[in-house]
């Protein structure tokens, strides 16, 4: 039982890198595509679209697999940053303060930097045609 679970770990792997890109990556088009349609949007240059700028774009390198480690470390600093600049002061509880995702973003996105982005992605196809030129 535990071998054939040990051989779905890469793939699962992949599926919560994409997976959690891709929920990130809507927050990203809401700020800055406004899609899907959102109440309150932020302005141009302002903090909260710069955030979505980066989770627009770098969470699209995560969710695809390129340069995966690189963008996946800027992502948890920016989900860090999130946290402690919007949601820790209004309460010492995640569930109170409504940082649980930001929380959980900035540690999926930390794992990631070590982990990889797992062999459904862009990184595993361009190391295996390296192994295969060499």
């Amino acid at each position: 039982m535990l071998s054939a679970i040990h051989t779905l770990q890469p793939h699962l792997l992949s599926l919560l890198r994409i997976v959690s890109s891709l929920v990130l990556f809507s927050y990203g088009t809401q700020k800055i595509l406004h899609f899907p349609a959102a109440q309150n949007v932020p302005s141009a240059w302002s903090l909260p679209w710069i955030a979505g700028l980066l989770e627009l774009t770098l969470g699209f390198l995560v969710l695809i697999g390129f340069q995966t480690r690189i963008a996946a470390f800027v992502l948890s600093g920016l989900m860090a940053f999130a946290y402690f600049l919007r949601h820790a002061s209004q309460s010492f509880y995640p569930a109170q303060n409504g940082g649980v995702s930001a929380i959980l973003f900035c540690f999926i996105f930390l794992y990631l930097v070590g982990a990889g982005a797992g062999p459904f992605s862009i990184d595993a196809l361009t190391k295996r045609k390296q192994t295969v030129t060499a």
